[in-house]
This record gives C-alpha cells, structure tokens and sequence, in this order.
C-alpha cells in the first residue's frame, strides 16, 4: 500500500513580526477570515501569537473530525483559554474530564424543567422592554436587544432579587465586559499589561461584576433560602465526584462566562432576525399568521415553543446566515492526524461558523435570507455533515443551546405580536465582529401593532 504525501499546508498572506496577522484582524476580522475559504485549501496557517502555529481549518468534514472525533482529546485552545484567563474558569472554558465535570455539575441548570420555569421571567422582560419604546420614535434595535438579553439573563439568574440600582449597575459593568472581551483576546498578551483607559475600564467592571455576584451569593447563603433561581441552583450544585459545592468565584466565573458567551450572542440574532422578518413582508405576514393561529391572543408559553415551526424555520436561518461565532478555538495536546495532515502538539485548530454558513459550495444562494430552505427536512439533512454548526458540535457543544432557542423564541414571538419595525436609516446593515458577529447600525422606528389583520394587510 502506497502512502500519499498530503499537500503542504499553506500560510496565509500578510503576517508582520510580533503581530502575526492581527492587523488584518483588527482592521477587518471577518474579511480577512472568509477570504481565506476562497484563496485556499481546507487548512491554511495564520499567526495570531508569535511562536504559536493556528490552523484555520475550513472542510465541513476535517471540522466535524475536529469537534467530534478529537474533540475529547483536544485542548479549548487560544480563545477559551484567554476567556477563562480573563473571565475566570467555568463549563465554556474548560476542556477533557474538567469539562465533563463541571458540565455534569451546571447541568441541572439548563434542564428541560428548569428552562420551562425561566419562560415566563423571558416574557415579561420582553413585555416590560416593549412597553418602554416609544411608538414612532428610532430605535436602536441592537442596543434594546442587548439591553433586553441582559436583562433576561440577569432577571432569570437572580429571580428580581437585586434592587434596582444594583440591577443597572451589574448590567452596565457586563456590558462594558461584553464589548471588551473580543479584543482582548485577540490582541497580543503583552497589550493587555499596558495601563490603557480601555484596559482599566475592562478590568474594573469584570472585578466589579464579581463583587455584585459575591454579595448575592452570600445573602443567599446566609438566608438558607431556595428561591429557585438559576443563582440558586448553581450554589446548591454539587460535583458528583469531590462532593463539593462552588464556590462564590467559580458561580461568578460561570456567570461572567455565561453572560459574554450568551448575551451577546442572544441579542445579535434577536437584531438580525427582526432586520430579516422587517424588510420581507411575505415572512412577516407568515409569522403573524402562525402565532396568530397557534396562541390565539394569549401570551405564548413553552409549551408553545414546539407549535410555531415557521418561527423556528425563521431562528435557524438566522442563525446560518448571521452566525454569531467567527473563530473557535482548540488545541492540540499531542501529535495529531487531522485528516490526511499529522498535526504537532501545541497547535492552534480553529473554524469559523460565519464564513462556514455562507460558503456557496455548501448552501445554495447563500447570501439569500430563506427560512423555507429548511422546510423540506430531508433537504436540511442533505446539507454537507458539518455544515451547519449553529451551536457547536460534539462533547463541547453549547450547554446553552436549550436556554437560548427559548429565549429567542420567547422574545421574537412576544415582540413581533405588539410591534411592527420600520427601518429609519439607508445605511446598509452590515455584520461586524467583536466577541460577536453583530448587526453593525440597526436603526428602526417601533409602531404598536393594533388589530392583527389590519396589519398583515400593511
């Protein structure tokens, strides 16, 4: 049997001294990244740190291979790995047995029960937001989205329980880490030392975040109570094997992780998918028509959530065409066949599910919005094995991923009921990325829905 020499893996354009590729990173993430899918092969090297080899690696099946078949001998990688540096340890940044653990341990969390609860604290911050835009005036969509998933996860974490003054507090301190994250992580480690405004702010509202957690916590423990919160589960969870409770830190950690990791992500698609339904009128109408005949007039519930298929078409192709994520990270631990490539210890294995959902060899019309592409079940099987990664794949997938199609669901159904968006801007509506992929400028005017069959007829 003849072996074949597998090609040389390409290096990608551009790379300086010291900064590697982080220039056309930062000037450019996702232009640079999804050139990459076009000019070469399903590998192709890039330097984000200096002395450190990342793969981009860009074959449905070689990613699929990465997440899945190696995923439980894989390391997190660069970006989880600055995550967890930055934020603190928790489920997201961990990676083998450590992983497990502590997936095991924050699971009940996410539980299909617990979820059930949390519905209806994600209507009513969904209501309460709506109830504040004033009719015909702009809005900023994705700022109101942001503000409407933090309040979501923080209403659901800590069951209203904080005052309100504190409630504002810790969701600006979150913010400003949201918004901080993505370039920290992505910047050489030396910038982070530097005394900069942009540095202080960063680490000022990460340690005040964790104050605020702290305080919770032990008011909770001191006053014994169950109150069935989500904070209330994570400090009553128990590791299966040590018999240990987390502590304050770690519940921060896993907090600070989830808002990052969850918020931004929720409030993106809730922008980019109220963006799609605005400027199709045909979708819209079938939306309203579907949550008309399903609810009839009443709020939605979770047992609602499996009844509205159009609105689920409607969240799937959000998610492949305005994919939050735009580099994910692992690492190799020991020498490792990827492929037909032997891969050294110690390199950098990343995907981006951004440029992987647009590809056209993989979805046709891949720039076109069309939930019914997802209509046809065995054509949504059809798709390349890979392909479609809205939440990850393998031993790592998001643990998440039940809590944020309730959230968007939830919200996308409470608020395409009560308001009818109009855009404001012509400025294009373009995807930037940070932590995220973003809607860049969503700006758009809110007008109160009042009889539903008037308005399909808008």
């Amino acid at each position: 049997m003849t072996l074949v020499t597998p090609p040389p893996i390409p290096r990608a354009a551009g790379s300086v001294p010291l900064l590697g590729h982080a220039i056309q990173l930062i000037r450019d993430n996702l232009g640079f990244v999804a050139s990459l899918r076009t000019r070469y092969g399903p590998l192709v090297e890039i330097t984000l740190q200096p002395g450190t080899r990342t793969l981009i690696v860009q074959d449905p099946g070689l990613i699929r291979t990465m997440l899945i078949d190696l995923g439980p001998s894989l390391d997190k990688g660069r970006f989880f790995e600055k995550m967890g540096q930055l934020l603190g340890d928790s489920v997201v940044t961990a990676a083998g047995q450590e992983h497990v653990r502590k997936r095991r341990q924050l699971q009940p969390a996410f539980a299909r029960t617990q979820i059930s609860r949390y519905v209806d604290i994600m209507r009513a911050e969904t209501d309460a937001a709506v109830g504040t835009w004033i009719p015909g005036r702009q809005l900023d969509v994705r700022e109101a989205m942001v503000k409407l998933s933090l309040d979501m996860l923080v209403k659901t974490v800590f069951a209203g329980s904080l005052d309100e003054a504190t409630f504002r507090r810790l969701r600006d301190d979150l913010s400003v880490v949201m918004n901080g994250v993505g370039a920290r992580v992505m910047l050489p480690d030396w910038m982070e030392r530097i005394p900069l405004p942009f540095n202080r702010r960063f680490n000022a509202a990460r340690d005040a975040v964790r104050a605020t957690i702290h305080h919770a916590v032990a008011e909770l423990q001191e006053s014994g109570q169950d109150t069935g919160d989500m904070l209330s589960l994570l400090l009553h969870a128990t590791d299966e094997e040590a018999g240990q409770q987390l502590t304050a830190h770690q519940i921060s950690s896993e907090i600070l992780t989830l808002a990052v990791a969850g918020t931004e992500t929720t409030a993106s698609v809730l922008s980019w998918a109220l963006h799609e339904i605005t400027r199709n009128a045909a979708i819209e109408r079938e939306v309203l028509d579907e949550l008309d005949a399903v609810l009839d007039g009443r709020p939605v519930t979770f047992d609602d959530l499996p009844r509205l298929p159009c609105l689920d078409r409607v969240i799937r192709e959000t998610l492949r065409l305005h994919h939050t994520g735009w580099l994910v990270t692992r690492r190799t631990v020991t020498r490792t066949r990827l492929g037909p490539w032997s891969v050294p210890a110690g390199t950098e294995l990343a995907y981006c599910q951004h440029a992987l959902h647009r590809d056209p060899e993989l979805f046709p019309d891949p720039l076109t919005f069309k939930p019914d592409r997802w209509l046809d079940e065995a054509q949504a099987q059809a798709f390349t094995p890979g392909a479609f990664l809205p939440f990850g794949a393998g031993k790592h997938k998001c643990i998440g991923d039940r809590f944020a199609l309730t959230e968007l669901v939830t919200a996308l159904a409470t608020i395409v009921r009560r308001i009818r968006f109009e855009p404001t801007s012509h400025l294009e509506v373009r995807p930037v990325a940070g932590a995220t992929v973003r809607p860049s400028t969503l700006l758009m005017a809110a007008h109160r829905r009042s009889d539903p069959a008037e308005e399909r007829q808008h």
